[in-house]
């Protein structure tokens, strides 16, 4: 957890929501001794991807069942404490894609996201807490992703331009405009 807290500790905020978001983090470090699995019911780590193609000018996106929107992939942590091993372990398992690698080895964003009570396998899931790091990945967009039934119901490469009519205008819009501006500025 050492290394998670000095990479949080590094990341300098994007606007007023990330500080925020960033203090909270923090704070549940300090806090909670079991952040990295589920067991922890209050708050746990969770990484996500922003999966661009080589120019810049798509993102791939996936329909998720649950939300029932387009979003990015991502996923909890497990017990893993390398987050940037989970990301990419959860791109590769949601998009099927062989050829995904990281635009860096930092965090592009962290994001506190409230999960709603909810039925999972059968079990009742209260709500709580996903401490999200957001990381920048690329992919060749010639690689055939795959649906993953259990996660997703359609996987696809979208412009920049579509993503900000498919998105929900609400929070995620927030979280995939940041992400866009981020992976361009990477070279």
């Amino acid at each position: 957890m050492d290394a998670i807290k000095s990479q949080i500790l590094a990341y300098t905020p994007y606007n007023e929501r990330e500080a925020s978001d960033k203090a909270l983090f923090l704070q549940c470090l300090e806090t909670f001794s079991d952040l990295l699995s589920r067991n922890n019911p209050i708050c746990h780590f969770t990484a996500s991807n922003w999966i661009v193609n080589q120019d810049r000018t798509k993102a791939l996106l996936i329909f998720h069942n649950i939300e029932q929107m387009w979003m990015w992939t991502g996923g909890h942590a497990d017990g893993e404490c390398d987050l940037l091993n989970v990301a990419l372990r959860e791109a590769h398992e949601e998009t099927g894609l062989k050829n995904i690698h990281p635009l860096n080895q930092h965090f592009a964003s962290l994001e506190v996201f409230a999960v709603p009570p909810h039925i999972r396998k059968g079990k009742f899931i209260s709500s709580h807490l996903h401490l999200n790091c957001g990381f920048l990945l690329e992919a060749d967009e010639t690689e055939v992703p795959k649906i993953k039934p259990d996660e997703n119901s359609a996987i696809e490469w979208m412009t920049l331009e579509d993503i900000t009519k498919a998105i929900n205008a609400g929070t995620m819009g927030e979280y995939y405009l940041k992400l866009i501006e981020k992976a361009k500025l990477i070279k």
